[in-house]
């Protein structure tokens, strides 16, 4: 089986991610560190020098190349299921599941404020209202996509423990 997490950056994908699959024993990828480690650049450098555009190709490619793995938790960028055909590749994917890490916009606000200088899709912005706005514009855009998950877990109060026990009883 593959498990598949979606959602807003900072959501929790990543964290979540490796403490799921340490608890089932499957393999755990990060999606953008996959990126990164095929074109030896920071998304932030890939986004500079090449544009979201070769981006988002790359992106499609490397998910492609995931999804033939066994017993992996895969945790995606925020907009990988929103791009091109992704979300079709996704829900075709062999023995997967989709898992949407929902959240608040101020939750993510919070979460990603104090580390927009490392997201290149936030990094301009200056103020904590810009961002709200910014997040609240893309989660509406984005919504329709990560709604067609198989499971949502909302995020907000909970742990890491947490998502990953509210994971696990939806899976088993």
């Amino acid at each position: 089986m593959i498990l598949i997490l979606v959602g807003y950056m900072g959501s929790g994908k990543s964290s979540v991610g490796k403490s799921l699959s340490k608890i089932l024993g499957y393999d755990f990828i990060d999606l953008d560190a996959y990126i990164e480690e095929n074109l030896q650049m920071t998304i932030s450098e890939i986004f500079e020098s090449k544009g979201e555009i070769f981006f988002r190709k790359q992106e499609s490619s490397c998910l492609k190349d995931v999804l033939e793995k066994q017993k992996t938790v895969v945790a995606l960028g925020g907009g990988t299921p929103c791009y091109g055909n992704n979300l079709n590749i996704l829900k075709e994917a062999d023995a997967s599941k989709i898992i949407y890490l929902k959240s608040s916009i101020q939750n993510l606000a919070d979460r990603l404020y104090s580390e927009k200088s490392k997201r290149p899709l936030i990094s301009h912005l200056h103020s904590k209202t810009e961002l709200i706005e910014f997040i609240g514009k893309h989660l509406f855009e984005r919504a329709p996509f990560y709604e067609q998950s198989d499971i949502t877990i909302k995020i907000d109060t909970f742990t890491i423990d947490q998502i990953v026990e509210s994971i696990l009883l939806e899976l088993f």
